[in-house]
């Protein structure tokens, strides 16, 4: 009991047997734990550069975010397009509510982004 107690409080010398047990067990926990235990942590999602998000004040209690169309998967149907969409805003504005969007195109016609209405 005595042992576990000085262990708890951690009371022996630097350079002792039981000090460099101690710090043996801290070092495998941290080394080898991740492989045993799911801590549930997960990278953060990526997220567009702050350049390739604009947000302004819409009408209303509206928010317009102006996004790089290279920022937005423009594959799938319409529904997916949305989720993209929302999956860029909703991480710098929290949950908010698509009201609509338009693409944005360039003087040559080429598309560089969309404007898109959301509503808190």
């Amino acid at each position: 009991m005595r042992v576990l107690k000085s262990y708890l409080f951690w009371t022996y010398e630097r350079g002792s047997f039981h000090y460099d047990v101690m710090v043996t067990i801290i070092l495998l926990f941290i080394f080898l734990a991740p492989h045993f235990v799911n801590f549930r942590d997960k990278p953060a999602e990526r997220l567009p550069a702050a350049s390739e998000v604009l947000v302004s004040k819409g009408p209303g209690v509206s928010l317009v975010y102006q996004i790089s169309a290279k920022a937005v998967d423009g594959t799938g149907s319409e529904e997916e397009f949305e989720h993209s969409l929302l999956r860029i805003i909703e991480p710098i504005s929290g949950g908010v509510e698509l009201d609509h969007y338009e693409p944005v195109k360039d003087a040559n016609g080429k598309l560089v982004g969309y404007k898109v209405w959301v509503r808190r």
